[in-house]
């Protein structure tokens, strides 16, 4: 199986997009179901436990951004090594991600359990929203562990073109989270907290399945083995040049949802960050679709760049940003048409129902800019693929911290159209930033098809 997985990656771009990206889709959109489920349950604890989350989410996007990073990382390295026939050099390449995977898990549970309540603090929250925000956030951080190994190790996968048993994995945990959220946050009554160890509990359960294939059952096209290992910084460099700017990536989104809080604290206090985070779920969930074509994009442009063919290169691209336009139309629509009954699913008590047209509304204003994201996401998955991780990082700079902040800013407090006008800013900066990203991404690939010359 993986051998048909690898000639998939090095055979017709268009379709080694398609079939790679149609699994992540799926494992990535029931990846995002985590946020929904937990949003769902948790709506009926109230909106302090609702904006408490809410503040945790910027924190929570770094530990995710991590996990995913480093996967993509080790992703980008093994499909060069895959495209350029060098199977020794995958391998290494694996070995050196796992430990790379626990160093990060360590270093980033010390950092993130010590800091959670001073950051929470200056997002903003305050009295019960922080005290929900702790009760969270400190649980999830103990057993991040299990995200960065169950996200990295499905980045191995990736890299040799295996994204079917990466989607099982995902199934697992999934189901588990389904099951185990109620339990834990109803049934055995540990409220906010209940919600994170769902999650936590879930997610080794993927990461102790994925290990299994790769370390014991040994059936993958990496021969992962750890009796001889020896340290080449050579093979750490090549994973982390991508795997730390894609992690980055996440800091960055991060600080600029950080941001956003604040502008939407100043503007709409309580109510108006539990509208936004409630909405933010959906948004999030709704990019998962662009997310994963770009993850095949990176797979796929890997491995032609390895072997040196810039018509795969630039073909596996444009496929990729047409292919990501289309979702991200068609997920638009949905939101939009569907804002209202949408809305409902994270107000529907008493308490919080006055949240449901400010929910809506941002849906309506804020996923306008899905179907160009679709190009510009796929443009800086693409720089990963080629191992320009540094690239890619710009453009999210650029897309979130320039445009994105800065119209938000101009919109909803400089011109005073209040929250309305962040939304408004929101979808403006990520569209221009978008078509920027992509036009920038055809002129790299017109170098490199030089370069190569073909």
């Amino acid at each position: 199986m993986a051998n048909k997985n690898v000639e998939l990656m090095r055979g017709n771009p268009e379709t080694a997009v398609r079939k790679l990206a149609i699994p992540i889709m799926i494992s990535m959109l029931l990846t995002a179901s985590y946020n929904i489920i937990d949003g769902i349950w948790v709506a009926g604890l109230g909106q302090a436990a609702i904006a408490g989350i809410g503040f945790v989410t910027p924190i929570f996007m770094i530990l995710n951004g991590v996990s995913v990073g480093l996967g993509s990382g080790a992703t980008s390295s093994i499909s060069r090594f895959v495209g350029a026939h060098n199977h020794e050099g995958a391998n290494q390449s694996a070995v050196h991600a796992l430990l790379i995977f626990l160093i990060a898990s360590i270093v980033l549970t010390i950092a993130l359990v010590g800091l959670q309540k001073p950051l929470l603090i200056s997002y903003g929250a305050s009295g019960q929203s922080l005290a929900e925000g702790l009760k969270y956030g400190t649980p999830l951080f103990l057993g991040l562990f299990g995200f960065i190994f169950a996200n990295g190790a499905s980045g191995i996968l990736r890299g040799e073109g295996d994204m079917k048993r990466a989607m099982y994995a995902v199934i697992v945990s999934v189901i588990l989270n389904t099951i185990l959220d109620p339990v834990f946050i109803y049934l055995l009554n540990f409220g906010s907290a209940g919600a994170s160890l769902a999650t936590i509990v879930s997610s080794i359960a993927s990461a102790i399945v994925i290990m299994y294939w790769i370390l014991i059952k040994k059936d993958t096209y990496v021969n992962v083995s750890l009796k001889n290992f020896k340290f080449e910084s050579k093979v750490a460099k090549d994973i982390l040049k991508v795997g730390i700017p894609a992690s980055m990536d996440m800091l960055i989104m991060s600080i600029a949802m950080s941001i956003y809080l604040i502008f939407i604290s100043s503007i709409g206090g309580e109510y108006g960050i539990a509208a936004f985070t409630s909405g933010q779920r959906l948004y999030l969930f709704a990019i998962m679709p662009l997310t994963a074509i770009g993850s095949a994009v990176t797979a796929v442009t890997g491995s032609a760049f390895g072997a040196k063919n810039g018509d795969y290169l630039s073909r596996a691209h444009i496929y990729g940003v047409k292919f990501g336009i289309a979702f991200g139309t068609c997920v638009c629509i949905i939101l939009v048409a569907f804002s209202t009954p949408l809305a409902t699913l994270f107000a529907y008590t008493p308490e919080t129902s006055s949240l449901v047209p400010e929910i809506a509304l941002y849906l309506q204003i804020a996923c306008l800019c899905l179907p160009l994201t679709g190009a510009g996401m796929t443009s800086s998955f693409f720089y990963q693929g080629i191992g320009k991780g540094i690239i890619s990082l710009a453009w999210t700079i650029i897309r979130e911290i320039v445009f994105a902040t800065g119209l938000m800013y101009l919109f909803g407090i400089v011109m005073g159209w209040g929250l309305i006008g962040l939304w408004a800013g929101l979808a403006l900066g990520r569209t221009l930033a978008s078509i920027l990203n992509f036009t920038y991404a055809r002129l790299t690939i017109r170098k490199i098809r030089a370069k190569f010359n073909n």
